[in-house]
């Protein structure tokens, strides 16, 4: 029923997805039980500790779940996947830029709802991040934490959870290449000026309650920031750890 592994590394990784991969086929449907450790550590051809080490990796995921004095069963969610984005894929400037590319759709749509839902309180929490941006910059600080204020009370003014949620995940990318891209054109004051000039369309469209004027401000942003981006990642060494930039 399994393809025997051979005793390489990375055992547990390849019966892990050697599980998912018969889950995802059917041969074990949602609510059944897997067959016992002996019997799946055989047809694998490794130890119970390498077919412990899965299924608790399972576990953790949420495709199965064990039950007291009954065994291992796949979970009603096993066919959901999670969205998961290995900090390995985006290495290159390429895969980096793809993925700005998935960021600015959402800024965009974020931003056009934010104009039509947003409160009087939630404008004013917009206008409160943008102010300290400014005050970042007049401190000579890189700002990057109150741009991403700016952007997450945008995404909650969207009142949309699932745009928050998103731009949560793709948040956990963003800080060392912006960093670098800050670092990059700090010193110049037409940097400084031009994102002004981008984050304060975007605010205007919101107070105005514009959703056409927000949209296009967003992509036109995030445009500019994927073009900074690539300027810094050419000039600028290497990064370590997660690559995607906030920009702005």
């Amino acid at each position: 029923m399994f393809p025997r592994i051979a005793n390489a590394s990375g055992l547990t990784d390849r019966v892990t997805a050697a599980l998912i991969a018969k889950i995802d086929e059917g041969a074990f449907p949602r609510g059944t039980r897997l067959p016992s450790e002996n019997v799946l550590a055989q047809e694998f051809g490794v130890s119970r500790t390498v077919l412990r080490e899965a299924i608790s990796r399972l576990k953790h995921d949420g495709v199965v779940e064990g039950r007291q004095g009954s065994g291992v069963f796949v979970t009603q969610q096993a066919g959901v996947k999670a969205l998961k984005i290995e900090i390995g894929s985006v290495e290159s400037i390429e895969s980096v830029l793809q993925i700005m590319e998935l960021r600015r759709a959402i800024e965009a749509e974020a931003a056009a709802q934010a104009a039509l839902r947003r409160s009087d309180a939630q404008l004013a929490e917009i206008e409160s991040a943008l102010k300290r941006i400014d005050e970042d910059v007049a401190m000579r600080r890189d700002g990057v934490s109150a741009d991403l204020a700016f952007h997450r009370s945008i995404a909650l003014a969207s009142g949309n959870p699932f745009v928050v949620r998103t731009l949560g995940f793709l948040s956990q990318y963003l800080e060392s290449a912006s960093r670098v891209t800050r670092a990059n054109d700090a010193r110049r004051a037409d940097f400084w000026r031009q994102l002004r000039e981008e984050h304060e369309a975007i605010a205007t469209a919101i107070r105005h309650r514009d959703p056409f004027a927000a949209r296009n401000a967003a992509e036109a942003h995030m445009f500019n920031g994927a073009r900074r981006l690539s300027e810094a990642m050419t000039t600028a060494a290497p990064l370590e750890g997660p690559q995607l930039s906030k920009l702005g």
